[in-house]
């Protein structure tokens, strides 16, 4: 196990009927912003859950955070916070909501063009707090310290310890008017999340190793019902808890990351604007095919403990395990290659090119995926 320093401040408060909690999480004398998307929360109940709890705050709001969250947007709550001397922020919403609402945390008490922060890894100071009510489990961006931003056709990441929300309410009911693509998104993305931290190099981390692969196998058992029973709340629980627990830092402490399925599918949403979860699904497969021999003990042991494949010959229970991975994402309604979204191979130098720009080193957990792989990689998906 590799040497490591595992903090996470973030106060969980889950279960249903939560958000009425809100109003004990907030002290009374700070002035809010509550930051939400297109304004499906209107729609669904929580908007007013939300509003019934802080009615004796001070709360201000600001919609219209997109799905990748821009950068521009954001900077529009930025001067809204700043002209109302807000200084507590709630975030109301999925993963694109909270990554827009660290970004308006960092930047709004940073003196020049706060696009440096994500850009340029600025350094920042005296960052907002802020709580959010969870809408779309996906990103767990809701306990970590991460966002990813977009500003024309960069998408780019960035993170801090002073970006961990205060607290973060995870009730499952809230995700009962979530469209089936939307719940495939998010059974994909925690997927993909978790194997971006157990699919790497086997450093005797058994306890993490585990976890991981409890996380995998409870969305694969309960995705069917996730996506085709509305009001099951143990499953949208189950499900809600597991793309928390797949990048909280829990199961990436002291284990070798990847992370290159990720750098690649962020060029295939910023170029070609395709969801986050389907970029995913498009890449992992082959990517694992063309890095199977580096990634053999950790796929084997995936083959075996998430799918229970035993027989045949180690390439076979390997090709058996990434097929049995795409037929899950298929099967809950996210395509697994390029071609569905028109990309054709006269596409992939742009979005090489793209990528190569944003990142300039090799990807991947050995540091060995180069451009020439990664144009492989995406070939293998059309």
């Amino acid at each position: 196990m590799n040497n490591f320093e595992f903090y996470n401040p973030t106060q969980i408060v889950f279960g249903k009927g939560q958000i009425e909690k809100l109003k004990d999480l907030i002290p009374t004398d700070k002035k809010i912003l509550m930051i939400f998307g297109g304004g499906s929360i209107k729609n669904n109940g929580v908007y007013d859950q939300v509003k019934k709890s802080l009615m004796d705050h001070t709360l201000f709001e600001f919609g219209g955070i997109e799905s990748n969250p821009k950068y521009e947007t954001a900077i529009k709550a930025i001067e809204l916070a700043r002209a109302e001397k807000i200084d507590y922020l709630l975030a109301v919403g999925g993963g694109s909501v909270i990554d827009a609402t660290k970004f308006i945390s960092a930047a709004i008490n940073f003196d020049g063009d706060a696009w440096d922060i994500p850009s340029k890894n600025a350094t920042f100071e005296n960052p907002l707090p802020f709580g959010t009510v969870l809408t779309l489990p996906a990103t767990g961006s809701e306990m970590n310290c991460f966002s990813v931003m977009s500003k024309g056709s960069d998408k780019l990441g960035f993170g801090n310890p002073s970006l961990f929300p205060k607290f973060s309410i995870l009730d499952p009911q809230v995700t009962y008017t979530l469209s089936e693509k939307q719940l495939g998104n998010g059974l994909v993305d925690a997927f993909v999340h978790t194997t971006e931290q157990y699919l790497t190099k086997d450093v005797n981390t058994p306890l993490q190793d585990r976890i991981a692969e409890g996380i995998l196998q409870t969305l694969v058992e309960e995705a069917d019902k996730v996506i085709h029973i509305k009001e099951d709340y143990e499953s949208r629980a189950n499900f809600m808890w597991s793309a928390t627990m797949a990048l909280n830092g829990l199961i990436g402490s002291g284990v070798v990351h990847d992370w290159a399925t990720h750098m690649i599918g962020h060029e295939l949403t910023a170029l070609h604007g395709i969801d986050h979860g389907r970029s995913l699904a498009v890449v992992l497969p082959s990517l694992l095919r063309e890095l199977k021999e580096q990634k053999k003990v950790k796929l084997l042991q995936f083959a075996q403990r998430v799918w229970g494949i035993e027989g045949g010959t180690p390439d076979e229970r390997i090709e058996k395990a990434i097929v049995c991975m795409e037929d899950f994402f298929n099967k809950v309604g996210v395509p697994t290659k390029l071609k569905v979204y028109k990309i054709t191979e006269d596409d992939l130098p742009t979005i090489v090119s793209a990528l190569r720009s944003h990142i300039p080193a090799n990807l991947g957990e050995a540091q060995n995926i180069d451009q020439d792989m990664v144009l492989r990689i995406l070939k293998r998906a059309l």
